[in-house]
């Protein structure tokens, strides 16, 4: 089994290059490829340019791993090791020139699925700032070379929390009585447009938490470790209390258990 340092190494060099290929496609100019879900839901060309090109580079370094991304097909592992990958997360952000979205690379072991899978390297690259934050299991979060903490206990003003909708505007309603519910425990709110983000802010004391509903195992295995990494608490409504589509919380130790009940709400 590789050890978590050299899978982050390669998900960091992998990570930079997809970011500047995402970055220089931006600049350009992206075209609406499809959609997935809703008409809001929208896929880039540039995605999936950027998944094919980690796929390619993957598969050259460490072949025999699985993948497991958002725009192409998964396939199986045979070393126990399976990249879990969102090659531009906030894509709405980056369709429309917003500087929010990011590359998002962590490789798991066990089976790809957040109740059973053991993350053991993460990275979330910043294209458009250029800000590059990684772990490897047991070794601390980083932001380039300054470690990470969340912040431990909110401010007596109260959190200041991050969250986001849904794109289907059935679940608006849902989610917005979910808003209603963490209000009491908020300084304030941010909608950001990107988990993976969401999640290195956390971990980096940007943000007190963040709780959404929605979220896709490559929205947030390598943002999970990341806030675990820097001594916070990343989880959810799925088995086990892991972070699932069903709600995802992250947080430091202080905040974690009253937002979480407020985000689940009453049972």
């Amino acid at each position: 089994m590789p050890h978590a340092e050299d899978l982050r190494d390669i998900a960091i060099e992998i990570a930079r290059e997809a970011g500047e290929l995402a970055r220089r496609r931006r600049s350009e100019g992206v075209a609406i490829a499809a959609t997935k879900s809703a008409i809001a839901d929208i896929v880039t060309e540039a995605d999936r340019e950027v998944e094919e090109l980690i796929r390619a580079r993957l598969a050259e370094l460490r072949p025999g791993d699985g993948f497991f991304g958002e725009e192409s097909a998964a396939s199986g592992s045979t070393t126990g090791i399976t990249w879990v990958v969102d090659p531009i997360d906030g894509t709405v952000n980056y369709a429309y020139g917003i500087p929010a979205y990011a590359v998002s690379i962590a490789a798991v072991e066990g089976e790809p699925l957040p109740a059973m899978w053991n993350v053991l390297a993460g990275v979330v690259f910043s294209p458009a700032n250029g800000e590059l934050f990684h772990a490897a299991k047991g070794g601390g979060a980083w932001l380039d070379d300054v470690r990470l903490a969340v912040n431990a206990e909110p401010s007596a003003a109260g959190a200041l929390l991050a969250t986001g909708f849904g794109y289907d505007p059935a679940t608006h309603a849902g989610d917005l009585e979910r808003v209603a519910r963490v209000m009491p425990l908020a300084r304030d709110l941010r909608r950001i447009g990107s988990a993976a983000l969401d999640l290195a802010f956390v971990a980096a004391g940007r943000l007190d938490g963040y709780f959404e509903r929605g979220l896709q195992p490559w929205d947030h295995a390598a943002g999970a470790l990341l806030v675990r990494e820097a001594g916070g608490i990343a989880g959810g409504a799925g088995p086990g209390n892991t972070p699932s589509s069903v709600l995802t919380v992250a947080s430091g130790p202080g905040l974690f258990d009253a937002l979480f009940a407020a985000a689940v709400g009453p049972s």
